[in-house]
């Protein structure tokens, strides 16, 4: 993948801290994280990815999954009622 410069508005502090090209360099890698995060960037996406792959582990399927969530919902309306 290559590198494409864009203009991000920043006032003019960071600006003049953003000529630093190591600077610049890593708050590059900083947005690219933040506008597309993976498992390993963002700890819900690392949390969510385990839990899946324990699940499978364990046999849990999707249908599974939506059983309980479907009886969880049953539950939690009848409390309401």
């Amino acid at each position: 993948m290559g590198v494409v410069m864009v203009a991000i508005p920043v006032d003019e502090d960071t600006a003049a801290a953003l000529a630093d090209p190591h600077r610049l360099e890593a708050v590059g890698r900083l947005v690219t994280c933040i506008v597309r995060p993976s498992a390993g960037d963002d700890p819900l996406a690392s949390l969510l990815e385990t839990t899946r792959r324990e699940a499978a582990a364990a046999g849990i399927t999707q249908a599974d999954i939506d059983a309980e969530l479907e009886a969880w919902k049953a539950e939690r309306a009848a409390r309401r009622s």
